[in-house]
């Protein structure tokens, strides 16, 4: 089979490469990010910039600006986890490396020891560049013994909340509700990383804004600019279940819209929330600590798969017949204080809830 050598020429072969890079400096390890046209490094440049830095690089990655590639190969379907519907990810195996292929927009990435490359219509989709870029540092977290976990998380004092919920279950709503409280800044939106260090748990985010849909908008003040009063009297105009469901997705630039210093790379993880509440449940909001290991059901919530991207220390990648192991998010979760909460959805009870243990 062709290696990641003939599809890296293949992909790059017509582009001409501006001047000058972006480098992204992560916890020690340096990203560094080139492209054929200064209006997508400008662009990447502005999302990233709370984690720009300089120096030498670990890793390049490749930005091409492109139309959709037509690359003559057939590519598998990735399977997405329960609840997920649709096509989203293909991809081929390569001997040294991977094909990606996303099958809404056509956007081509390259991933192997040698080439990181993202191609196709980047300007439109530059999104997808971003998480690429970030897929290759949560691979770096992984093989460096970080488990990812499918939460938010907030930090106050270094020390961290994390959050997690079965699908729709407003955690991103709860953490910016929390994240206007003073000395509180963010930490991640849908990805969490924790990792063993002694007695404590690490928690860490990577550079991902987080991208919300219009329910966690239209009743939060702070947030409300993001949408036309005329969007927002269409949404609010909908029933609450409908709301809910509404997939129109939104990037919230924490710190213009929250201020300076609003961003954390890390922190202690001091406790974990898990919001295994319902809409529709007329009960009340009820917050209880839990044990884990007795309530093993509550795992569906916090595990996440690597996914794809995720490439291992000798080269190759993730399946998705790969299985999440329980056992070591209970492992890394042992001794840290874990509560539910359950009954109706209440994000305000929620919000003081979560940030009085911040405060502890």
């Amino acid at each position: 089979m062709t290696n990641a050598a003939y599809y890296a020429q293949k992909i790059s072969a017509d582009h001409q490469l501006v001047d000058g890079q972006i480098v992204l400096e992560l916890d020690g390890l340096h990203i560094g990010v080139r492209a054929n046209t200064n209006a997508l490094l400008e662009k990447l440049g502005m999302y990233f910039s709370h984690v720009l830095g300089a120096g030498p690089v670990d890793i390049e990655v490749l930005a091409l600006q492109s139309d959709a590639l037509d690359l003559g190969v057939e590519f598998t379907d990735w399977h997405r986890e329960p609840g997920k519907t649709g096509r989203k990810d293909t991809y081929v195996n390569l001997p040294d490396g991977r094909l990606h292929r996303k099958a809404r927009t056509g956007m081509i990435f390259l991933q192997s020891d040698a080439h990181r490359i993202a191609a196709g219509p980047c300007l439109e989709n530059d999104n997808q560049v971003i998480n690429f870029i970030n897929a290759l540092y949560m691979s770096h977290l992984q093989q460096n013994g970080a488990l990812i976990c499918h939460a938010s998380g907030l930090t106050m004092n270094w020390q961290c909340l994390g959050m997690a919920g079965f699908s729709g279950g407003g955690k991103s709503t709860l953490m910016l509700h929390m994240l206007a409280e003073q000395g509180v800044r963010y930490l991640t939106n849908d990805r969490l990383f924790l990792q063993r260090e002694a007695d404590e748990v690490k928690a860490m985010g990577i550079p991902k804004l987080p991208r919300i849909n219009p329910g966690t908008i239209v009743h939060n003040e702070t947030l409300m600019p993001m949408l036309t009063v005329q969007r927002r009297e269409e949404l609010l105009a909908l029933a609450p279940q409908e709301l809910w469901a509404l997939e129109e997705k939104y990037d919230v630039d924490v710190e213009d819209i929250y201020g300076e210093d609003k961003i954390a790379s890390n922190a202690v993880l001091a406790a974990f929330l898990i919001l295994n509440w319902n809409l529709d449940s007329s009960q009340p909001c009820t917050i209880e600590q839990v044990d884990l290991s007795a309530r093993r059901e509550l795992l569906d919530a916090v595990m996440k798969s690597p996914g794809p991207f995720y490439q291992f220390k000798d080269g190759s990648f993730n399946g998705d017949e790969n299985e999440l192991s329980p056992d070591a998010y209970l492992e890394m979760l042992a001794g840290v204080p874990i509560f539910e909460a359950s009954g109706g959805v209440d994000f305000e009870q929620a919000a003081r809830f979560g940030l009085d243990r911040l405060k502890d």
